[in-house]
């Protein structure tokens, strides 16, 4: 099956077709992958070869690993994920890093902007337990799965449904995060199909990345705890601009690359 279905998958162009069968052969089986050569003899049942074959259909169509099985890893967590919510990736963990690398454990109040899955929310809570956590999204449905990826972690958020443009926290956070949508309409044909065909397009894409992150910046110095800190994850393309935008609204703020060596977040002081 391993063998058959790496040659299927790359007669139909997907990604990573090794990775691929081996990902969803050890959902089935209830393995981990390295247990799939462990076992490499082992026959499959009909029952598993039933459960195998709409998931091969699946994503010999293009959609991504994490849709199919539902979760993906992310900072030490199993973060369940559905079309309704972006996959977490790992420059997001990566602003996650950057948050921690810079805050200790002293209690202080976070709130995460367009929380999604909740991985962001959920990784600074599982880090620093003594934080009070608040996600705020939009999206009725991508709360729903980051209250139940919450509830799955054994991890207490305070989520909040709205845009943030009209929110008003009862307590100023010290520290505002955020990963907002951050691709121009443009830039969706240059776009993975998986990504562009089935991620929801009001989590990637932006009309106006100016204006977004204009608003996002009014609210740092509007709503923050005074010299509270801010991190935010951006296009590659936009980070000078948005530097000079920031500076328009009092705050310091400085650029930090991903590990691509990308300009990828925004980091600093309100």
């Amino acid at each position: 099956m391993l063998e058959w279905a790496t040659s299927y998958f790359r007669e139909k162009g997907v990604k990573s077709p090794r990775l691929s069968i081996e990902w969803l052969l050890s959902d089935v089986l209830g393995l981990k992958r390295l247990d799939l050569y462990l076992n490499h003899d082992r026959p499959l049942a009909r029952e598993e070869r039933d459960r195998l074959r709409p998931l091969v259909v699946r994503r010999a169509a293009g959609e991504p690993l994490q849709y199919i099985t539902g979760y993906t890893d992310f900072h030490h967590l199993r973060i369940r994920v559905s079309p309704d919510v972006l996959i977490p990736r790992p420059e997001t963990e990566q602003l996650v890093e950057l948050v921690l690398e810079e805050h200790d454990s002293k209690p202080r109040s976070v709130l995460d902007i367009g929380t999604g899955s909740g991985c962001i929310a959920l990784a600074l809570k599982k880090a620093r337990p003594e934080w009070t956590l608040h996600a705020l999204d939009r999206c009725g449905k991508a709360l729903d799965v980051a209250r139940s990826n919450a509830r799955e972690n054994g991890l207490e958020v305070i989520f909040h449904h709205g845009p943030f443009q009209t929110f008003q926290p009862g307590e100023k956070p010290g520290i505002i995060v955020s990963n907002p949508p951050y691709i121009t309409p443009e830039e969706k044909e240059s776009l993975d199909h998986e990504v562009a065909a089935y991620e929801p397009g009001a989590a990637l894409f932006t009309d106006n990345i100016s204006h977004l992150y204009d608003q996002l910046f009014l609210f740092c110095r509007d709503y923050g705890a005074p010299g509270g800190s801010c991190y935010f994850e951006i296009n590659e393309s936009f980070g000078d601009a948005l530097l000079k935008t920031a500076r328009h609204h009092s705050l310091t703020l400085s650029l930090e690359k991903d590990y691509s060596g990308k300009d990828r977040f925004l980091k600093g002081k309100f």
